[in-house]
């Protein structure tokens, strides 16, 4: 008899769980998927191409209706889980249903933070997170063109950019000295500024927001320094936060995620957690290669095979603005670290590489990033790069690129 495996929380990592679970042990669990939102799971890293009208919200769903039928899941999208009691290894929805468990898998995702400034009630502020704040931007830029961007981040600039290509006219609006200050070091960062306002995206650093000012609208964005920033619209992407709300109600422990071990398991046996709202020794990602991870990882630990996660070396693979960006490990260097850096500014490439002790540490790739999974494997097999030093920069050697 299969036994009653739950996962709450319908996203990319969700997704990737029961594909590597049904590869790996089908038909083992009965699985039960719980999601808040009332859709399928789809790809949020496309959003900004719904936004901007370069794809269809169908075209990014994950899997169809039928795929998840076949591997034996009970989806109950648009339900919302309340609670958990872990003596009785049941779960309450919203209506007082509840669903029976031997496994428990949290992948609650995270929420976007909202400022701690006046104003933040009015309407046309929002925030850019799912679908449903994609169909609410797409209604109001059709009426309100001046928009401000709160967050130069990753969301923020896509948000920017999708509202860019409807028509508004775009503010970003950024705390730190540089656009993408996790991902980017800061001369990709200035280089990504440059392409940014080539859109037509007006661009704010070391810029904090006090207010969002408006008499029942918002009217203006008001700056640390004085300055009132005109908006009709504001979008508020300055970051997210694991969503741990649900596993308070076990008594899980929580740091700044739901704190979980080498197996993903949580404080408690049988519950677990992946992906944005998991916590391991001390890191939340907030990436999704590293939920891709882990759930293989727990889909090996769950079919009951020997396997541990032991942290992710972190890489991001984007298009921002309409520009491939790659970044991986420690990209900034420091003491002991040297840089190998190549730059054509008249082609928009650069790329950096930070190598420690005779080994790659860190990759910065901007504008050309097709040699960024050969240098996150090095990273992360602390392979010896002396052999090929001088021709680093060029990426693999052909025969490695024909294999490829």
């Amino acid at each position: 008899m299969s036994e009653p495996l739950v996962i709450v929380g319908n996203g990319m990592a969700t997704a990737r769980l029961v594909d590597e679970l049904s590869r790996r042990a089908l038909g083992r669990y009965a699985i039960a998927v719980v999601g808040a939102e009332p859709r399928l799971a789809y790809n949020r890293v496309l959003l900004s191409s719904v936004l901007a009208k370069e794809v269809a919200p169908a075209e990014i769903e994950l899997r169809s209706a039928d795929w998840w039928r076949t591997r034996g899941v009970t989806l109950l999208y648009g339900r919302q889980a309340v609670s958990i009691d872990p003596s009785l290894r049941r779960l309450r929805l919203d209506g007082g249903a509840t669903l029976p468990y031997t496994r428990l898998v949290l992948a609650t995702g995270s929420q976007p933070i909202r400022l701690d400034a006046p104003g933040m009630g009015l309407a046309g502020v929002m925030t850019f997170r799912d679908l449903a704040d994609v169909t609410a931007m797409e209604a109001a830029v059709a009426r309100h063109r001046n928009v401000v961007v709160i967050g130069g981040g990753l969301l923020g600039l896509e948000a920017a950019y999708g509202l860019a290509i409807a028509g508004a006219n775009v503010s970003v609006v950024h705390l730190m000295d540089r656009l993408m200050e996790r991902q980017l070091d800061a001369r990709a960062a200035a280089m990504l500024k440059h392409e940014v306002e080539g859109r037509g995206i007006a661009v704010h650093l070391n810029a904090q927001t006090t207010a969002i000012r408006g008499r029942g609208r918002v009217e203006a964005v008001t700056l640390e320094d004085g300055r009132n920033l005109a908006a009709d619209l504001v979008v508020v992407a300055a970051g997210i936060r694991p969503s741990v709300d649900l596993a308070r109600t076990a008594d899980l422990d929580i740091n700044r995620g739901i704190v979980v071990d080498d197996h993903l398991q949580t404080s408690r046996p049988g519950i677990f957690a992946i992906g944005e709202c998991a916590e391991h020794r001390g890191v939340c990602y907030g990436l999704v290669e590293p939920a891709y991870e882990q759930a293989r990882v727990l889909a090996e630990h769950l079919a009951g095979a020997p396997a541990a996660y032991q942290g992710s070396a972190i890489a991001a693979n984007l298009k921002v603005a309409g520009v491939s960006v790659y970044s991986a490990g420690d990209f900034l260097g420091g003491a002991g670290s040297e840089a190998i850096v190549f730059s054509d500014p008249g082609l928009g490439l650069y790329k950096k590489l930070v190598l420690r002790d005779g080994r790659l540490t860190g990759a910065v790739l901007f504008g050309d990033t097709s040699d960024g999974l050969w240098y996150l494997d090095l990273i992360r097999s602390g392979a010896a790069v002396a052999a090929f030093r001088d021709d680093l920069a060029f990426g693999p050697p052909p025969v490695q690129r024909r294999a490829a």
